[in-house]
């Protein structure tokens, strides 16, 4: 069943070479979107593997804005948790903390509100794809900042070459497909 569901997410990877700029193949997972099936297998795939990984010790996922938004939901229901958000400076109400990333072209913040979680709760990260583990570690050091527990962060699709796996330190990564 497991190899059955990662080979029909994987064939809804499409790859679109020189996008946004010259030397970038792009990974689209547009096409995993609008198939139902493949969309299922993937939630399927990642539960599965949180529920090996860590049992029944998760408290929340953790989705990262605004793609992670699209995965996280659907994994924490599957799991039978809550989500919340991680969202980019200026788009959630109310108190916030904040941590700063590096972009290639400047810096970016992100946000989570300040009640999103109490201490020692147990979070697991989600966004579609680690490139360079900008977003993924600054989303850790929020968590860190509300002292929360961040198990473990997941994706659908891991860029290798990028090295951001790396750049999480201690915190246990997992991906579905893995490309260079």
């Amino acid at each position: 069943m497991a190899e059955h569901d990662l080979q029909l997410v994987a064939r809804r990877i499409r790859s679109f070479p020189d996008f946004p700029i010259p030397g970038v193949l792009f990974r689209d997972i547009s096409p995993l979107l609008k198939d139902p099936d493949s969309f299922r297998a993937c939630i399927r795939l990642l539960a599965s593997h949180l529920k090996t990984a860590h049992g029944g010790k998760i408290d929340y996922i953790a989705g990262l804005d605004s793609r992670g938004f699209l995965f996280g939901p659907s994994l924490a229901q599957e799991l039978g948790l809550g989500f919340v958000l991680i969202r980019k400076r200026g788009k959630l109400p109310g108190p916030t903390v904040s941590a700063s990333y590096a972009l290639e072209y400047g810096k970016a913040e992100l946000e989570i509100q300040k009640d999103a979680l109490e201490p020692r709760q147990k979070v697991v990260v989600v966004d579609d794809l680690l490139a360079t583990g900008g977003t993924m570690c600054a989303a850790c050091e929020l968590l860190g900042q509300l002292q929360a527990e961040v198990l473990e962060c997941v994706c659908l699709v891991e860029l290798t070459s990028l090295k951001g796996r790396e750049k999480l330190g201690a915190v246990p990564f997992f991906s579905l497909l893995q490309y260079e």
